[in-house]
């Protein structure tokens, strides 16, 4: 059923706008929950409007191929500019880099494991799958950190929603994949994880395990209602996580990875950009105050930018 327009609505009632895969169903559940617990209300005051993106409908490509991040983001950001929704909820690292002009971040729940999960039939460790075995992975990202540890793996392409890579591993047509940690908590499915990679052994990518709630710019009701539930230190980690994306104009072609970690006032970022075959890289760090921490990720962005080797960095 469509969404009233806003003028139709109860009064302090919301509307959360959502993808439809399971992952974005249960984050947008949990950020609902939050809401209603911190404002005392009920689901009926923060119904769901379920959108399907072009994201959602391309399973056969990569998303470079068809246009980037923005697939699973603009016909939310259409209808939150519409006034058919007041918030939207999507996984912080599924969100460009720039906003349409009328939407901003309003705020992040409290960050979920960052950490990567390895999905195979009983094997803990990437070193101990077996030479040649296949994994599939739609993240450049991991493909490239993938190659880099184990050249000798064949990497495939795998799309879809979280229980389709888990089939595909558990019916044998691939021998492994690699997960967020986070979504697999978040569904319930933790257990099926066969393995966790070490920060170390595959830094996450920008925003992962974090909840971005976007809202319009301008909108003091939900900016407000939303005050009470962000998290602090997660606002800043994201800050300096995005900035670092933003001077690297990451897009979905270039393999990128960016974690921050906030200790009270202090904030450490780490930064990677990798040639797709894993076998060039560029890495780098940053400590300072959080207050620092967009400046402090512009920073990284620009020095990963110019130490990057030939050939490796390139945000056609």
């Amino acid at each position: 059923m469509p969404t009233p327009p806003r003028e139709s609505r109860l009064p302090g009632r919301f509307i959360i706008g959502t993808r439809g895969s399971p992952l974005a169903l249960a984050q947008a559940n949990e950020f609902a929950s939050r809401l209603g617990a911190a404002h005392g209300w009920d689901g009926a005051e923060l119904p769901l409007d379920v959108i399907r993106t072009t994201g959602d409908a391309i399973q056969n490509r990569a998303l470079a191929e068809a246009g980037g991040k923005g697939l699973f983001t603009k016909e939310i950001d259409a209808a939150q500019l519409a006034g058919t929704i007041d918030f939207a909820v999507h996984s912080a690292k599924d969100l460009p880099t720039a906003l349409p002009p009328g939407l901003v971040v309003g705020g992040y729940l409290p960050r979920e494991d960052v950490r990567d999960a390895l999905i195979t039939r009983g094997i803990a460790r990437l070193a101990d799958l077996p030479r040649g075995a296949t994994v599939g992975s739609a993240s450049l990202r991991r493909q490239a950190i993938l190659r880099r540890a184990r050249p000798d793996l064949a990497i495939t392409l795998l799309r879809g929603n979280v229980g389709r890579r888990l089939d595909k591993v558990a019916s044998g047509e691939l021998d492994a994949t690699l997960l967020a940690l986070a979504g697999l908590r978040r569904l319930g499915l933790a257990d099926r994880a066969s393995g966790i990679l070490s920060i170390e052994e595959c830094l996450p990518a920008v925003g992962q395990g974090a909840i971005a709630i976007v809202i319009r710019a301008g909108d003091p009701a939900a900016a407000a209602a939303l005050g009470r539930i962000t998290c602090r230190d997660t606002g800043h980690a994201l800050a300096a996580e995005r900035a670092f994306l933003t001077e690297l104009d990451g897009s979905c072609r270039t393999p990128i990875a960016g974690h921050a970690t906030v200790a009270g006032e202090r904030l450490h970022l780490r930064g990677l950009i990798l040639s797709p075959d894993g076998a060039a890289s560029a890495e780098g760090e940053r400590h300072g105050s959080v207050t620092e921490a967009a400046q402090l990720g512009a920073d990284l962005g620009r020095e990963l930018r110019a130490r990057a080797p030939a050939g490796i960095y390139d945000p056609a």
